[in-house]
C-alpha cells in the first residue's frame, strides 16, 4: 500500500504544481501584477523556478520582479544553469547584486560561478562589502571540493560554556535556521566535538558542554573531493558535516541538502559521460553551446570506427571471396558493443560509490569473466543456430559462435580494467564510456571472426 500512497502523493503535487503555473501565466496575460505577486510570495521557490524556465526571456524578468528580494534569492537559487544565465543576462547588475545580498554565501557561490567573468566580477563589486568577501572567499577553493560547497555560517561554542550559555547563543546566531548541530571548539577554533540540538535541549542548564559532547566528530577537509563528501554524508547517516583546515580549525559546514544536488549532479555527469556527452550539458543548452563538446566525442567516435574499419580492410580479400561474413560481422561488434557497455557502467557506478578497490577486483574480474563465458555460450548458440537455418552453414555458423564468445570475454576484460586504470591515472573512469570501450570489442570482434574465417575459408567456399 505504501507504494501507491507514495504514487498518489506525488501525482497530487504535480497536479497543484500544474495549476499554479496555469495560474501564474494567466494572471501574466491578463497583467494582474499585484495579484500574481501574492500567488507568488505563498509559492514555494522550486515551483516558481519551473514557471520562471518556461516563460520567455520578457515575462521571465517581468515575473522575477514582482517577487521580494529574500523570496527571489530562493528562487535564483533553484534555477537550473542556462536559466539562471539568460535571467541573470537580462536584469541590470545593480539588480542583481541586492538580489545576491540576502542570499547565503555558497548560494552566491553558485550563480556567479555560471556567469561570464566580467559580470560576475562587476555584480561582486556592487554587492555589500562582507558579503562579497565572503563569497570571494569560497571562489579560492578549488571547484568540487568541500571548500566550495560548504557554507561559512554555522554554529559554534567554547567547550567551557554551559548548556544554558549554548542555547542563548544559538538564539542569537544568524545561521540559527540551519543548525542541526552545535560544534564545540577549542580556545584557538579547532573542532574537539559535536553536540546534537536534542542532547542540547534534554541537558541541565548549568552542565557544562564539554560533558557531553560527543569527542568523535565526523569531518572532511576543505579540499576533499565532493563525491568523498557525499560519500561520508551518506555512510554515516549526517544531517549535516563539518569542513576544517589542515590544523582542524572550524571552516564551515555542508548540509545533506547541498549532498543530494551533488549526488545528482555528479551522477548525472557519470551517465552523461558514459554516453558520450559532456558531464555539464542539459536540455536547455543552446546549439552553440554544445556544439563543441558534442563534435569532439563524435570526432573520437570517427576515429574508432575508421580504427575498426582498418581491420576489416586487412580481410577485405575473404569478404570478397564469402560476402555472406559481411551479414554477420554487424552481430559480433553489437554484441561485444552492449556487453562491455553493461559491465563498464556496473564498474563505474561502483567507483563512484566507493564499491570498488582493489580488494574485491579479482571478484569483480571473476563475476564479469564468468558471465561473458556464460552469456557468450548461450548467445553463440542462439546465433549459430539461426545463422545455420539462415545460411544452411554448419562451419560458419561454429565460427560465429566462437568469435561471439571470444568478444563476450574481451568485453569483461575491458569493461572492468579500463575504468579502474582510468581512475587509477586520476582520469574520470566514466570517459570509459561506450565511444572508447566498445573500439576494443569491435576491433577484436571482427579480428576474431575474420581471422578465423580467413584461416578456415577453403572449407567455407
Amino acid at each position: 500500500m505504501a507504494p501507491r500512497r507514495s504514487g498518489v502523493i506525488l501525482r497530487g503535487e504535480m497536479e497543484e504544481t500544474a495549476r499554479l503555473i496555469e495560474s501564474i501565466k494567466q494572471l501574466l496575460g491578463e497583467g494582474r501584477d499585484e495579484r500574481l505577486a501574492d500567488l507568488l510570495e505563498d509559492a514555494h521557490p522550486a515551483d516558481v523556478s519551473l514557471v520562471i524556465r518556461e516563460l520567455p526571456p520578457d515575462d521571465q524578468v517581468r515575473l522575477f520582479r514582482l517577487l521580494t528580494p529574500q523570496h527571489a534569492g530562493a528562487v535564483l537559487a533553484e534555477l537550473d544553469d542556462p536559466t539562471l544565465r539568460e535571467l541573470v543576462g537580462s536584469l541590470p547588475e545593480v539588480e542583481v547584486s541586492r538580489v545576491l545580498d540576502r542570499m547565503p554565501p555558497e548560494q552566491v557561490v553558485d550563480v556567479v560561478e555560471e556567469l561570464p567573468r566580467e559580470q560576475a566580477e562587476e555584480i561582486l563589486e556592487l554587492m555589500e562589502e562582507e558579503k562579497s568577501e565572503e563569497v570571494q572567499e569560497l571562489l579560492e577553493y578549488t571547484e568540487g571540493t568541500a571548500g566550495r560547497l560548504m557554507s561559512p555560517e554555522f554554529v559554534a561554542v567554547r567547550e567551557e560554556a554551559t548548556v544554558a550559555q549554548a542555547i542563548e547563543h544559538i538564539r542569537k546566531a544568524a545561521s540559527g535556521e540551519g543548525a542541526f548541530y552545535l560544534y564545540v571548539v577549542d580556545d584557538h577554533d579547532h573542532l574537539v566535538g559535536v553536540v546534537p540540538l536534542h542532547r542540547l535541549l534534554a541537558a541541565d542548564a548549568a552542565t557544562p558542554i564539554r560533558a557531553i559532547r560527543t569527542d568523535e566528530v565526523e569531518s572532511v577537509r576543505v579540499d576533499t573531493d565532493q563525491e568523498e563528501v557525499a560519500r561520508r554524508v551518506q555512510h554515516y547517516n549526517l544531517i549535516q558535516i563539518p569542513v576544517v583546515d589542515v590544523n582542524r580549525r572550524l571552516l564551515g559546514t555542508i548540509g545533506v541538502d547541498d549532498v543530494i544536488d551533488v549526488i545528482r549532479e555528479e551522477a548525472t555527469e557519470d551517465i552523461q559521460r558514459l554516453g558520450g556527452v559532456a558531464g555539464d550539458e542539459t536540455v536547455l543548452d543552446p546549439p552553440r553551446a554544445v556544439f563543441i563538446k558534442r563534435n569532439l566525442w563524435r570526432l573520437i567516435n570517427l576515429g574508432t570506427a575508421v580504427l575498426a574499419a582498418s581491420v576489416i580492410g586487412l580481410f577485405e580479400s575473404s569478404i570478397q571471396a564469402l560476402a555472406t561474413l559481411a551479414v554477420f560481422m554487424p552481430i559480433v561488434a553489437s554484441m561485444g558493443g552492449i556487453a562491455t557497455t553493461q559491465t563498464a557502467t556496473i564498474v563505474v557506478r561502483g567507483i563512484a560509490l566507493g564499491d570498488m578497490s582493489a580488494a574485491v577486483l579479482r571478484r569483480v574480474l571473476w563475476k564479469e569473466l564468468w558471465l561473458g563465458l556464460t552469456t557468450g555460450g548461450a548467445n553463440g548458440l542462439v546465433i549459430a543456430v539461426i545463422a545455420y537455418i539462415w545460411k544452411g552453414h554448419l562451419l560458419l555458423s561454429l565460427i560465429l559462435a566462437v568469435a561471439l564468445v571470444f568478444n563476450m570475454v574481451v568485453a569483461a576484460v575491458v569493461g572492468t580494467l579500463v575504468p579502474i586504470a582510468l581512475k587509477t591515472s586520476r582520469v574520470d573512469p566514466a570517459i570509459a564510456s561506450s565511444v572508447i570501450i566498445t573500439t576494443f570489442t569491435d576491433v577484436f570482434g571482427f579480428f576474431s571472426f575474420l581471422g578465423l574465417a580467413t584461416l578456415l575459408i577453403r572449407f567455407l567456399l
